[in-house]
């Protein structure tokens, strides 16, 4: 079992992968262009999710706005992503 602290150096060893950096950017990049069209502001409480389970398909018909509770609350299947 990791520490406190072994556990924060891991994730942001994790976090600092450029995988991740470009998910992240993705998944950023798609709420910001929600956030253009009025769907979504910040503070609002509202997720935007990814209908295929890829944060890297920006395309607009895969995007779709839902309660926090709901965005994270689908049961996951063995591939891992719910979808």
């Amino acid at each position: 079992m990791q520490t406190p602290a072994q556990h924060r150096r891991s994730q942001a060893k994790y976090q600092a992968t450029e995988k991740q950096k470009k998910i992240r950017a993705a998944r950023n990049q798609a709420r910001r262009e929600l956030i253009r069209e009025g769907l979504v502001r910040k503070g609002d409480g509202k997720d935007v999710d990814h209908a295929d389970g890829n944060p890297l398909n920006r395309s607009r018909q895969n995007l779709r706005v839902r309660t926090r509770h709901a965005n994270r609350s689908y049961k996951r299947n063995s591939r891992g992503n719910g979808h």
